[in-house]
């Protein structure tokens, strides 16, 4: 059904990666995959140690005095499920479907970031009608856990001193610039468990958020699962005397937590306390958050056994550090307005027998800014006691407002549509960052159909607006 739809050509190659797992870091099946394609088509190719792919077309007809454009995109994606959704990211195929002029899948993240651009890359490669110069059709690997097929390009892996970035999600709208960021983990090492002579066991699931992309959605006032599900335990804290087990929430650090849980041990006389407490903060989150997350919910769910627990002070400094870690937005941009500047996203939480590992990450515009937000990360880490590792920032990727290269595609969407496109910076990492570092002077802009909920199983990408990047992609190099 998927293939059916228009353009033909996009939907027939989307829905072929959408059945080879592409997990970040495990991405060699769709390498064989891009490899084996290039070798069918009798293309030039070549693969770096990284994992990276650069398949060449020549220039058609007529266009070999063009300049070469790299079509850039990456392979991988965020592997995110529902809650019960059975499904294996490392063997399984994502089962798409269409519903209201979107395509999405089924209880799990789509992987239009960034397949859509992957699809469109080889339907250029593999068609036979479109104007062109030579093309380098980049294929990055890792982007999503740490930009690090980007990071390993060789100078000399690219020609072309143009580049079309193919990993934006708003139809209409052309990005000249990116945040850099980091991330900063913070970790404690638990040499004392005990064991809790309470005699319930429960579960305290926080589910129902939306989540998503912890750049593009981090201004969006969408509630983080692990700080509410902290909040929640550091109040009923105040009420009862109850022991942890463990809490665990969230994945990926460029994915706001969708899910969390505790797994606590209290005395039968204050489960009462427990169930109202958690009617009463379903409440509490469903009215703070009814505009953008009117689902979320608390649940208790008995277990009947609970393993070691946390000392009473280290369940205090961890509950402490999670009510009052630093998250969101903390500046919006002076050059352009309704930008994010800066902003930290508290990622994941994870507790198990032998320690504490939290994960967070920081974005910014301005480099000095991610230093210090991370700084204020760290600070509340070494309040609590708790040790951390900061790695060094990718770069920022700064807005040439008067780039050839934007000349081009605003000529053309005008040309297409009437009217020029926004012009528009993002709050996320962009490889364009480290591949403008990496070779100087590249003139490059990144463009993209509408794709919503990244990051999230809510992920889906507006059918329309696919048809309408791909005649302004064409479009473009016919004009280069």
């Amino acid at each position: 059904m998927i293939k059916d739809l228009e353009p033909g050509i996009i939907w027939k190659y989307f829905s072929e990666i959408s059945g080879i797992p592409r997990q970040s870091g495990h991405e060699e099946k769709i390498i064989a995959y891009l490899l084996g394609f290039a070798e069918k088509k009798g293309l030039e190719f070549k693969k770096d140690s990284a994992g990276n792919v650069l398949i060449i077309k020549p220039a058609t007809s007529g266009k070999e005095n063009s300049p070469c454009t790299v079509i850039q995109s990456h392979v991988d994606m965020v592997c995110e499920k529902n809650e019960g959704t059975e499904h294996d990211f490392l063997n399984d195929p994502l089962d798409l479907y269409e519903e209201d002029g979107f395509v999405k899948a089924r209880g799990t993240t789509l992987g239009a970031d960034d397949g859509i651009g992957v699809a469109a890359a080889l339907a250029l490669l593999d068609s036979d009608d479109i104007q062109h110069g030579k093309l380098e059709c980049l294929f990055t690997v890792d982007e999503e856990t740490g930009l690090t097929g980007a990071n390993a390009l060789s100078e000399d892996f690219i020609t072309g001193r143009l580049l079309l970035n193919l990993d934006s999600e708003e139809e209409g709208a052309v990005y000249i610039g990116c945040a850099g960021g980091k991330t900063t983990a913070v970790f404690k090492t638990l040499p004392e468990r005990l064991t809790s002579n309470k005699t319930l066991h429960y579960t305290v699931v926080l589910d129902g958020l939306r989540g998503g992309h912890s750049g593009l959605a981090i201004n969006r006032g969408l509630g983080n699962a692990v700080i509410l599900l902290s909040r929640f335990l550091w109040n009923l804290n105040e009420k009862i005397n109850f022991d942890i087990s463990t809490i665990r929430g969230g994945d990926k650090h460029n994915a706001i937590p969708r899910e969390a849980r505790a797994e606590i041990c209290l005395n039968e006389e204050d489960l009462t306390i427990l169930e109202t407490e958690a009617i009463k903060f379903t409440d509490i989150y469903r009215q703070e958050f009814r505009k953008t997350d009117g689902d979320v919910k608390l649940s208790i769910i008995k277990n009947s056994s609970c393993s070691t627990v946390l000392t009473e002070k280290d369940k205090s400094d961890l509950l402490n550090l999670l009510y009052s870690f630093p998250h969101g937005v903390f500046s919006m941009s002076q050059d352009i307005e309704g930008l994010v500047q800066t902003s930290t996203n508290l990622a994941s939480v994870s507790v198990q027998t032998d320690g504490v590992n939290i994960l967070t990450s920081q974005r910014s515009s301005v480099e000095s800014l991610i230093h210090d937000v991370a700084g204020k990360v760290i600070a509340h880490a070494l309040m609590a006691d708790y040790d951390f590792i900061s790695k060094d920032p990718y770069p920022a990727w700064t807005p040439d407002p008067d780039s050839p290269l934007l000349k081009i595609a605003s000529s053309s969407h005008s040309e297409l549509f009437g009217h020029e496109p926004e012009i528009k910076a993002v709050h996320a990492g962009l490889e364009c960052g480290i591949i403008g570092k990496k070779y100087p002077g590249i003139d490059m802009i990144s463009f993209g159909p509408d794709v919503f909920g990244a990051h999230s199983p809510d992920e889906k990408v507006r059918i329309s607006s696919v048809a309408n990047f791909w005649d302004l992609l064409k479009n473009i190099l016919q004009k280069i």
